[in-house]
Order: C-alpha cells, then sequence, then structure tokens
C-alpha cells in the first residue's frame, strides 16, 4: 500500500491508539476561491481544521491522510502542502495503479474515516468508504462533511467524536 511519510514515526501493529484517516482534496484543503477548484497545488486550509486536528492529535490519535492524487509528483505535491501548512500527522496514502480508495481504506483500517460528500464530482459513488467491504466497513465509523465546508463541526474530542458518530 503505497504511502509518503510526513513524520517520523514506525508503524507498531500493537498501536492502540485511535487511527484518524482524513482525505485531503475537498476535506480539509481546497481552493482560496472558485477560480482555483482545479489548480489542487495552491490549495489551503479549510477554516479551522489544523486547529482541530491538532487536538485529535494531542490525545493521542493517529493522524493519516488520503489523497485523490496517484501519479507520484501529484502526491509530493500533495505533501508539500500538508507540510507547508503544519499538518500534524504521520503519513499521505495513495492509489498505486488499479487500486480503487476502498483497498486502500480495507488495509488501513482506521477507527474513523473523514471525508467529504464528493458533490462536485458525482456524489456518493466516488467516496472511500462506499465500496470498502461490510465486514470492514463495520469497524469503521465513516464520517462524512459537505465538500469544501471544512470539519469545523465536529468535535474537539476524540471520545465526543466517536460518541457522536
Amino acid at each position: 500500500m503505497p504511502y509518503l511519510q510526513l513524520s517520523d514515526f514506525q508503524e507498531n501493529y500493537k498501536d492502540n491508539r485511535v487511527k484518524i484517516m482524513i482525505f485531503t482534496e475537498g476535506t480539509v484543503l481546497g481552493p482560496q476561491n472558485v477560480f482555483g477548484h482545479f489548480n489542487h497545488a495552491a490549495y489551503v486550509p479549510i477554516k479551522n481544521c489544523l486547529n482541530i486536528i491538532k487536538s485529535w492529535k494531542n490525545q493521542g490519535a493517529r493522524i493519516l491522510y488520503f489523497t485523490s492524487r496517484k501519479n507520484e509528483n501529484k502526491v509530493q505535491g500533495v505533501k508539500k502542502l500538508l507540510i507547508k501548512h503544519q499538518f500534524p500527522g504521520e503519513c499521505l496514502y495513495y492509489r498505486d495503479k488499479g487500486q480503487s480508495y476502498a483497498d486502500i481504506v480495507e488495509q488501513v483500517v482506521p477507527n474513523i474515516l473523514i471525508e467529504d460528500d464528493c458533490r462536485s464530482i458525482g456524489g456518493k459513488w466516488q467516496m472511500c468508504i462506499t465500496y470498502v467491504k461490510p465486514q470492514v466497513r463495520n469497524g469503521i465509523n465513516s464520517i462524512v462533511v459537505k465538500e469544501f465546508a471544512g470539519i469545523d463541526h465536529l468535535p474537539q474530542s476524540i471520545s465526543n467524536l466517536l460518541k457522536n458518530i
């Protein structure tokens, strides 16, 4: 499963911390204005997402990101944006040739998956959680937010985030 490392971390399969996987484009990164919708390299953090994600990390959550980009150069561009804007987190997952969003989610199996509703590109059928196998999906708390509206309405407390799903 392809990913780029964002910070120093060691994958520890006995790690019991809550894994929060966050889709980047449209969920926590967006254009500064409507004219920048297709200029992903110029995306910026959406609203107060940085403080919310930092709060989750400070409570001990593992923060993982997922991008729609597949091309290595474009994935590197998303990584640069995350680092430039000081997004906390361990790694940025992306799809390799022939992989679907569901393939990656099923390998990572986050406790919480936060993604947008993909309204501008067709809706539910474009979302990560849509095609995840039911036996895996049942163990994932899926949170869908309105595209480009941000995550400001989500609880900063992980325990409340888990309760409100």
